[in-house]
């Protein structure tokens, strides 16, 4: 069987349904992974995503506020859906296709602006739902499963248009790249996306306040697909569709998207 992800933070999926129909028809996924939907899940658009041949969800919603969704071609039954942190945050489902593959789509905290637990209680939960994330992953020993979403990390040095200014900022600091980094090996996860693209910049976010986000291209690489160590080699066509950051009314990120022959 072979299946077609995607993930993407859409920054709210009721304002933006129509960019999330547009890459439905003209890319058509076979599983599309969304965050901060910003949305209950009743009030999530579903009638227009099934028209489209996307007749089933999982999903966990916030009014206003972060919210992660499956969209799904093939049959999904949830799975899980944890509180990592306690936050009270809807940040993780999870849902297993008829293949037994689990995909776990997460929204992990943005972390504030200021990279000190002590000063901001914002980079503390951050850390705080790493650290569960990596000891959750511990415990479970993941197999055959996909973990995509808005990690809120750039952990590489191209991943962030420039590494050493960087440094100090929230999503490249050496302190949140490790935490990223237990996470990884608690699970056995490989980075498909870097296994894939191995050379050069690469990134999924652009911030709303460049006046010309695509001359200027100060972005960063936010969003992820990993795959178990089991099943890692069975990805390849990884690939960032960057002109979805220029659609109208568009997210700040852009869908990041790989294949998987299992």
């Amino acid at each position: 069987m072979s299946f077609t992800l995607a993930t993407w933070n859409i920054n709210s999926v009721r304002l933006r349904e129509p960019i999330v129909c547009k890459l439905l028809q003209e890319e058509a996924p076979d599983v599309l992974c969304l965050q901060e939907c910003k949305s209950p899940v009743e009030l999530i658009p579903t009638e227009a995503f099934a028209a489209l041949g996307y007749t089933h969800m999982v999903a966990r919603g916030q009014k206003g506020y972060n919210g992660v969704a499956i969209l799904s071609k093939l049959p999904i039954k949830e799975v899980g859906a944890e509180d990592f942190a306690q936050l009270g945050h809807a940040r993780h489902i999870a849902g297993q296709l008829e293949n037994g593959v689990t995909i776990h789509n997460f929204y992990v905290p943005a972390g504030g602006d200021v990279p000190d637990r002590d000063k901001n209680e914002k980079f503390g939960q951050k850390l705080d739902y790493l650290t569960q994330m990596r000891d959750w992953f511990k415990m479970k020993s993941p197999k055959k499963s996909i973990l995509v979403g808005d990690l809120n990390i750039a952990p590489g040095q191209d991943d962030v248009w420039d590494h050493k200014k960087l440094l100090k900022i929230v999503s490249h600091t050496p302190i949140e790249v490790e935490h990223l980094g237990e996470v990884m090996t608690a699970g056995d996860w490989h980075d498909v996306t870097r296994a894939d693209i191995s050379e050069g910049k690469l990134y999924s976010w652009w911030s709303y306040r460049a006046k010309d986000w695509d001359a200027a291209d100060k972005g960063r690489r936010l969003d992820h697909v990993w795959a178990t160590g089991d099943i890692a080699s069975a990805a390849h066509s990884s690939r960032v569709l960057r002109e979805a950051r220029g659609w109208k009314k568009p997210s700040d990120h852009a869908p990041v998207f790989a294949t998987f022959d299992l």
